[in-house]
């Protein structure tokens, strides 16, 4: 039984979504306000939160902000804005997933499950990985470099997990859009280019100079011990 917050403040998108999830097992609370929404994140403590882009108060993309600050709880935002640099901009920002209205509760309950799946972890399976001098633990989300805490963004972070949990291996912006951001491959990609910029950034290294992330021109990216042979 999951606990989710919804935040919608179109009484006639809330009422049917709380009434249907609520049949499939969860227990739903619900604000309609972004201020409320946030409020109730931080004092409920919910499983997963559902988020409306166009609130009265506030922009939802501001709450996610928000929220992402002080909490690292799954977030689906859920809006009729279907633009592709939103979505991007949103999944950048911290949400766990992306919804277009109209959807039905059907696909919310399945959507929410499967992050609810990829937050809850197993430590037996989603092991500390160490590569080299980098050491990164998915159950703390924390990485140091040499010893050093390295401080990264949600995203960053996934990104250089799912990297570390195929050392020496080439992935290509294909798999990284599909299993690190929940996007289709297409015009997004770009999107990888600058976050793996960030990455070799605070990782100390540069496209030209890099010590962990290689760039495989036309295909992706690997991430390798310094020195290891190739």
């Amino acid at each position: 039984m999951a606990r989710l917050l919804l935040i919608e403040d179109d009484l006639t998108i809330r009422t049917p979504l709380l009434r249907a999830l609520r049949e499939r097992g969860h227990v739903v609370a619900a604000a309609s306000t972004a201020l409320d929404g946030l409020r109730d994140a931080l004092d409920d403590r919910p499983d997963l939160v559902v988020l409306d882009l166009g609130l009265p108060d506030l922009d939802g993309g501001e709450l996610l902000r928000m929220l992402r600050a002080v909490s690292s709880v799954p977030v689906i935002v859920a809006t009729a804005r279907d633009d592709e640099a939103e979505i991007v901009r949103m999944l950048d920002a911290g949400a766990d997933d992306y919804l277009v209205k109209p959807f039905t509760a059907v696909q919310l309950d399945a959507r929410a499950r499967a992050v609810l799946r990829r937050s809850a972890g197993d430590p037996a399976t989603d092991p500390v990985l160490v590569v080299g001098g980098l050491r990164i633990d998915p159950q703390a989300r924390q990485v140091t470099l040499d010893g050093a805490p390295v401080e990264l963004t949600p995203r960053e972070f996934d990104l250089l997990h799912h990297l570390a949990g195929r050392p020496g291996q080439v992935v290509t912006k294909r798999e990284l859009l599909t299993e690190v951001w929940r996007i289709p491959y297409g015009g997004a990609d770009k999107t990888v280019d600058v976050h793996l910029s960030w990455l070799r950034r605070k990782l100390g290294e540069s496209a030209q100079d890099p010590r962990y992330l290689h760039t495989v021109r036309g295909v992706g990216v690997r991430l390798d011990a310094p020195g290891s042979a190739r």
